[in-house]
């Protein structure tokens, strides 16, 4: 008798059901906007120059005296300044005694106060100033008129005023002993502050140095 018995039959197995579930991709890093570079500053724009500085109109009375010696003279009279009761004005060597003569004769300034020298190395030049005055009119009597000229540094000469201002005798002779300059016409070009046996450069003069300093 054969052994028929059957092999139970394996269940089928379940459809397997297609997932449902979606294939999320990795999300994509956000891309980080490159740094913006900061807008270059703006130029500055260039610093007006200042306006030139406004000389204030001359004091007409002290214009009034300068008119009347570039009336004379014209353009041979240089003006530096003209301010409240001080006029300086500028002449050359040869005409300084001329000068000199009309602003007394015809401007009533009747006396030299004082004489001075400055040096000017750069220039190659020594300057000096006549500062004038007026005992005769009461309207200049506060008034201080310089007149000045300059000569070469080499070799300092100019025209005494001797003759024209008497009381320019000892300021002349300072400025030679002090400065060099020698004033032709002078009848004592000499020293009176100085030791007689000085041997070193003119005392004002601006290359002059102490001896041990």
């Amino acid at each position: 008798m054969s052994d028929n018995k059957e092999e139970p039959k394996k269940p089928a197995a379940a459809p397997t059901k297609p997932s449902t579930a979606k294939t999320t991709a990795p999300a994509a890093k956000p891309t980080t906007p490159a740094a913006a570079k900061p807008p270059a500053p703006a130029a500055k724009p260039a610093a007006a120059a200042p306006p030139p500085k406004k000389e204030p109109e001359p004091p007409a009375f002290e214009k009034g005296l300068v008119d009347e010696i570039k009336k004379k003279f014209g353009d041979s009279i240089k003006t530096v300044f003209i301010r409240p009761r001080r006029i300086k004005i500028q002449v050359e060597p040869h005409d300084i005694t001329e000068v000199a003569t009309f602003l007394r004769d015809s401007m009533g300034l009747d006396h030299a106060e004082s004489v001075t020298g400055t040096d000017y190395p750069k220039d190659g030049q020594i300057e000096v100033t006549y500062h004038l005055g007026s005992y005769s009119r009461e309207d200049l009597g506060a008034h201080v008129l310089s007149l000045t000229t300059r000569t070469n540094r080499d070799d300092p000469k100019l025209p005494t005023l001797i003759n024209v201002y008497k009381s320019v005798e000892y300021h002349e002779r300072e400025t030679f002993e002090m400065l060099g300059v020698y004033f032709e016409g002078h009848p004592r070009n000499e020293r009176f502050l100085l030791p007689e046996d000085w041997a070193d450069i003119p005392p004002l003069r601006k290359d002059f140095r102490i001896k041990g300093r």
